[in-house]
């Protein structure tokens, strides 16, 4: 036994889901996503939603036969290789931890900005004082947060769409078009937090894969809601430049309730962020393929305490030395191979565990790589040092697992 308790339900994950992916992103991504799209951003929404839907697909086919802690890393393990089932981790792990640290950095410097890496220090630590009383806790608080955000935005965006004048479509490529696609991906791309919970699930082969699909389903029409607004309200050329876009929907004098809310989503997704960690951390212990002891679970809240603090440390670390270019560019494309790892699971599984087409994980598997290759040439060259790194620290563990037998 792992020492988890099935203790979450369908409102439970949910709450978790879209905590993780109505977070940080969705007050900022319009913006650089307008600058390189102009006028057709909902294009690159639409594009988005498509592939992480079919991500969502591939995640409920491998999470019904497969509700274990650990997410793609277990998949991968499982269905395609060890060696490959270390690098998903290790991509999630990376990735996921740079995306912490970001995180926990833009909610300090809406409050703090002349003390944001100690503020964002502190925030790492509460969020991971709060997961380890319990997963049960962190639902409880993602619930609450998810509700007051979600609420705020649906108001603030139809108020929008109530006052506001369709505008010009403005400039875009095709080139644009599809890097904003992965700019809006990377923003809301939480919803496979719900497989690393797998083991924390009651009734999971039942639960797992409508609650992450039709969750998705639920924030992608949220995003659309708000772009539209935006455009309505703001236009393309004035979106795409501006420092805080959901100011824009704010009725006067409501502006720092934008700023209070937008503090709270992003403890939301550090939340659950920092959940996933621990839980993939905890998986892979299990197996040896991280320290042994990051597998322990405390009995007295069920939680891997210890995997939880250690990659809480780990973050703090990167909040206070490391440059949040760096972080942005490990994250994006890490989590994009990630999800292409996904879809090769899926297609590794046999035919008796099968829902999907096989074109569903293909295409799914193409777009995630296609939209890697059209990252920043900072991303890109982050997220190959980052693979790089991982295969490499996967041949020395095998060197040294081999010398010590």
């Amino acid at each position: 036994m792992s020492g988890l308790k099935r203790t979450l339900g369908p409102v439970g994950a949910s709450a978790i889901g879209v905590a993780s992916m109505v977070g940080a992103g969705i007050f900022y991504v319009f913006a650089p996503a307008t600058a390189l799209a102009g006028g057709w951003v909902l294009v690159s929404l639409g594009i988005a939603g498509v592939l992480a839907l079919l991500n969502a697909l591939s995640m409920a086919q491998l999470s019904l036969h497969n509700p274990v802690a650990g997410g793609v890393y277990s998949f991968g393990t499982r269905y395609v290789s060890p060696r490959v089932g270390f690098l998903a981790g290790w991509l999630f792990l990376v990735g996921k931890t740079a995306s912490v640290a970001a995180i926990a950095l833009i909610a300090a410097r809406y409050l703090v900005p002349e003390h944001a890496s100690l503020v964002a220090a502190g925030f790492l630590l509460g969020c991971a004082v709060l997961n380890i009383s319990g997963v049960r806790t962190t639902a409880g608080v993602s619930f609450v947060i998810a509700s007051v955000v979600v609420g705020t935005l649906v108001v603030f965006a139809v108020g929008g769409l109530a006052t506001g004048t369709p505008a010009p479509l403005g400039e875009g490529s095709l080139g644009g078009v599809f890097q904003a696609a992965g700019l809006l991906f990377f923003a809301f791309a939480g919803y496979a937090r719900m497989a690393t919970l797998g083991e924390e699930v009651r009734n999971p082969t039942r639960v797992l894969p409508r609650v992450i699909v039709f969750t998705l389903l639920g924030v992608v029409a949220l995003y659309a809601l708000v772009g539209l607004s935006l455009l309505m309200v703001v236009g393309p050329e004035n979106l795409a430049v501006s420092v805080a876009p959901l100011q824009e929907l704010a009725p006067v004098g409501a502006q720092g309730v934008v700023t209070a809310v937008a503090v709270l989503a992003s403890l939301g997704s550090l939340l659950t962020v920092l959940a996933g960690l621990s839980r993939v951390t905890m998986a892979m212990a299990r197996d040896r393929a991280l320290p042994g002891g990051l597998a322990r679970v405390w009995s007295v809240t069920a939680s891997p305490a210890r995997a939880e603090g250690v990659g809480a440390l780990v973050a703090l670390v990167l909040v206070l030395w490391v440059d949040p270019l760096w972080l942005v560019g490990a994250s994006a494309g890490s989590v994009l191979l990630y999800y292409a790892i996904a879809h090769w699971s899926a297609l590794s599984q046999p035919g008796t565990e099968r829902i999907l087409w096989r074109a569903v994980p293909l295409v799914g598997m193409a777009g995630c790589l296609s939209l890697v290759a059209t990252l920043p040439p900072l991303s890109l060259v982050t997220t190959l040092l980052v693979a790089g790194v991982g295969l490499g620290v996967w041949q020395l563990r095998l060197r040294w697992s081999g010398r010590s037998s």
